[in-house]
């Protein structure tokens, strides 16, 4: 395996140094990532962090690839934060914030369909205070106690705390005692303190926001890490961003997945200032945090940002995860998104295997529920899956 991926890199390769440390095992730096941002070879950097994923993945799972039966729920799109890139919150005359039992007439609209997991974010609404999502998820969990609850980010927990004048630990041991059992991953954006002056981020500094992900993992809580791009970020901003994750996994090692996304634009000011991301450049995204990440046991293709195709692509650049079939999902599509608002599980079974990989329906901890007998597909040559897509 190791002789392999050195021989497809080749010698002469301008990262062959970089693929034998990923081969030997060897942690790569941070010039050792800014160089595969700029490798012209995508291929070649796509083949590394498959063989990074498949190790990962250990013997016998080295073609899984995993989903979760899930759905999202959002209480509120009230925010008293004014982010630069985001069309969700505060839409005039369309702002909502639901009762508890519109939340739990929503969860049960889920539970229906033989979901397992909630995924529950919102807006920063003074109305919903902790009082407010104690009692949001203790009525869900109360009614349907088998639901894994995944919710409230690290920007909530802060804003939470900030308004109880409370620590985040308090904050975090109250909503763990009304049913939170992880955390999703939203809010980091880019920790890069200039561009989230430009973008207006007033919330979740860095430091933070890796503190209350600390905080929560050293409470036994697992959650998940993201990245967003699009939002006049660099590649050292990326590279910097994904160290500090890694720094923090060393430390505290909660995190399960991360999860780069990408910026939607619509209803927003700023498509003119900022440099859209290219496929290439998710892809890029995809398989550097495979290869830098060493620590993280998962990265996910979430395909409501993706889309279906590129989605498929990037099981072979270190992606392992699909994310869910989501039910109905508003933030990105607030923003200018056409893809579906949710997948079948078929349909996504169907798109792993036709990927060449093995559909796994998994937990939100990634405990295997089921490993999917699809019909065997010969899996097509990642140089014309990519093809097809940038050229």
């Amino acid at each position: 395996m190791v002789t392999g991926i050195l021989e497809q890199i080749g010698a002469k390769s301008p990262i062959a140094d970089i693929a034998a440390k990923v081969a030997d095992g060897v942690r790569l730096t941070r010039e050792d990532a800014l160089r595969l941002y700029q490798c012209e070879d995508l291929l070649s950097v796509g083949m590394l962090a498959e063989f990074a994923r498949r190790r990962m993945a250990g013997e016998g799972k080295e073609k899984h690839v995993y989903y979760i039966h899930n759905m999202h729920l959002n209480p509120t799109n009230f925010c008293v934060e004014t982010c630069r890139f985001c069309s969700y919150a505060n839409p005039g005359n369309d702002s909502y914030t639901w009762t508890v039992d519109r939340v739990l007439d929503e969860a049960r609209k889920g539970v229906n369909l033989g979901i397992s997991e909630i995924h529950m974010v919102g807006g920063l609404n003074p109305i919903c205070d902790l009082d407010y999502y104690e009692e949001v998820l203790s009525t869900i969990k109360k009614e349907f106690p088998h639901i894994h609850l995944k919710a409230m980010t690290a920007v909530e927990i802060e804003y939470l705390s900030n308004l109880e004048g409370i620590t985040y630990e308090e904050t975090l041991r109250r909503l763990m005692a009304a049913g939170l059992e992880s955390m999703p991953g939203g809010g980091a954006e880019i920790f890069d303190d200039a561009v989230r002056e430009k973008m207006a981020v007033k919330k979740t500094p860095a430091h933070v926001w890796l503190e209350i992900h600390g905080v929560a993992h050293s409470l036994g809580l697992k959650s998940t890490a993201t990245m967003l791009t699009g939002i006049g970020e660099n590649t050292e901003n990326k590279v910097d961003h994904m160290l500090l994750l890694r720094e923090q996994q060393d430390k505290s090692k909660g995190f399960m997945c991360f999860i780069p996304l990408k910026c939607y634009y619509e209803g927003t000011n700023i498509a003119d200032e900022v440099k859209e991301p290219s496929h290439d450049d998710l892809l890029r995204d995809i398989a550097i945090g495979r290869l830098l990440l060493d620590n993280f046991p998962h990265i996910k293709a979430y395909w409501i940002q993706l889309g279906e195709s590129l989605a498929q692509v990037a099981l072979s650049f270190g992606a392992d995860d699909m994310d869910g079939t989501i039910l109905e999902e508003k933030i990105t599509h607030a923003a200018g998104a056409k893809t579906p608002l949710q997948l079948a599980k078929e349909r996504m079974e169907e798109l792993i295997s036709k990927a060449g990989y093995t559909p796994v329906e998994r937990d939100t901890i990634y405990n295997i529920k089921r490993v999917v007998d699809t019909v065997a597909h010969d899996e097509v040559p990642l140089r014309d899956r990519v093809a097809s897509l940038i050229g």
